[in-house]
């Protein structure tokens, strides 16, 4: 028998997916079901696949799967080094300010930067709309009450938390008020937030896996957020039998193994019900790692709500066994907003017409080599806060192919980076080339621009 060469076989399966719609656009059934997993803060280094260190490393081969057997993206950004933008993107397609959420959505009028665009088509709409069912688990963080919960924005169900962090992992209160709902009603169940939502996922992938229509399941676990609280026994594990990791990274190791548990329960749900074949896996991070609380962010500068590096290159990965081969990787300069577009293409929407700021990552799949429109894309990030070291004003980046803008703070000056040459952003080229520093700086300021056409300040708080 005349050996199959690797590369073709590669190819041809890829290029399936590019007769997916041609041949599955009108049986709803055939469309494949999507678990979007969305974490919070977990740093670049931070699972197995991904890490350099594996000495320090949390064991993670549950969501390694993920990345082994099918698709991984070395060059992902989240859309903001902090919380709700990033998550408003995923649901607009958009970048954050114009999605509405330049900053973080929290409880209290005085310290929220956000309001989500109510003129816009969610994912689960767009998906909705072509006969998906769709199910959220876990943290919103983009509104907490009417009309911008999650079952006012597109999904039929919802377990999870509205707010933007727990204060406690057992008894999930922010502030001393309970955010914990299911769809509209205020539950109050016992037990760690990250087994809650594992369990709550796991019943959701069966209840989709018997409809019959396919389902979309978007599951934002709060870990691993602050407070660093593992359960004890999973922490007394992690110090028994890796002694040398100090206090700090113990606890977060511990909460990261935790947290794959949890994914791997709901990975063998899938493989359970009998549908891992047609169901498509996507896993990343919200933002970067927060140093302070122990996470690793490789050899990339900067910290959870920075916008160096360190703050906004993710991990990301995703299965699809029916469709995607093992072992592929993809080096498309890619954001989090760009899934909306993806998976507007997999299921058939037409997303033509909604000015999205977000490309399809479905060519680079089908052509791995191919990157034009990609090397040299532009990608904005923002982050308005609160604050002595903010005062309500915004820190931006602008990555432009190769060149990076980095405002970092407010008070801090901006800086140029050419990630080619320099990608761990040591060496300021701002003074050095200044021509292409006043470029950078007329493109950040169109983007400004753009999304300051969109009201993002809340009028009346919580309500809204």
């Amino acid at each position: 028998m005349k050996p199959v060469n690797p590369t073709v076989a590669i190819i041809s399966v890829l290029l399936s997916l590019a007769g997916f719609q041609a041949a599955f656009g009108n049986d709803r059934n055939s469309r494949p079901n999507i678990v979007f997993v969305l974490v919070d803060d977990l740093g670049r280094n931070d699972i197995g696949f991904e890490s350099t260190k594996p000495e320090i490393a949390p064991r993670t081969p549950n969501i390694d799967s993920i990345f082994r057997d099918g698709v991984s993206f070395r060059n992902f950004y989240a859309n903001s080094p902090v919380c709700s933008p990033t998550r408003a993107s995923l649901m607009t397609g958009l970048y954050s300010d114009r999605a509405g959420v330049p900053g973080v959505i929290r409880q209290n009028l005085s310290d929220s930067w956000g309001h989500l665009r109510p003129d816009v088509t969610t994912l689960p709409e767009i998906l909705k709309s072509q006969g998906y069912a769709t199910f959220m688990v876990g943290k919103w963080h983009l509104g907490y009450s009417k009309p911008n919960r999650p079952v006012d924005r597109g999904f039929e169900s919802f377990r999870g938390f509205l707010g933007d962090m727990m204060d406690n992992y057992f008894d999930h209160r922010r502030g001393g008020i309970n955010w914990m709902r299911h769809n509209e009603t205020e539950i109050d169940p016992p037990g760690h937030a990250t087994d809650l939502f594992s369990d709550w996922a796991v019943e959701a992938v069966r209840e989709g896996a018997t409809a019959n229509r396919p389902f979309f399941l978007y599951l934002a676990y709060n870990a691993p957020h602050s407070p660093i609280q593992p359960p004890p026994k999973m922490l007394e594990k992690v110090k028994s039998e890796r002694p040398h990791l100090g206090e700090k990274r113990a606890s977060l190791v511990a909460l990261i193994e935790h947290l794959d548990d949890g994914v791997g329960r709901v990975l063998a749900a899938i493989r359970e019900a009998g549908i891992e074949r047609q169901t498509l896996v996507i896993f990343t991070s919200d933002n970067g790692g927060q140093l302070d609380l122990g996470a690793d962010n490789g050899p990339w500068r900067g910290t959870k709500g920075e916008t160096f590096e360190g703050g906004l290159r993710v991990v990301c990965g995703a299965r699809w066994p029916e469709r995607v081969p093992a072992g592929l990787k993809s080096n498309v300069v890619s954001m989090t907003a760009d899934w909306y577009a993806t998976l507007a293409e997999i299921v058939g929407a037409d997303h033509s017409k909604l000015d999205l700021d977000a490309k399809s990552l479905m060519r680079p799949l089908i052509h791995p080599s191919d990157t034009a429109g990609f090397d040299d894309r532009e990608i904005y990030f923002v982050r308005r806060e609160g604050g002595p070291a903010f005062a309500g004003k915004t820190i931006e980046g602008l990555r432009a192919g190769r060149w990076k803008l980095v405002l970092n703070r407010p008070t801090e000056p901006i800086r140029l980076f050419d990630l080619e040459t320099d990608p761990f952003e040591m060496q300021d080229l701002a003074a050095k080339n200044p021509t292409k520093f006043r470029e950078m700086i007329a493109r950040i300021q169109l983007h400004i621009q753009r999304g300051g056409q969109i009201p993002w300040q809340s009028r009346t708080g919580v309500q809204e």
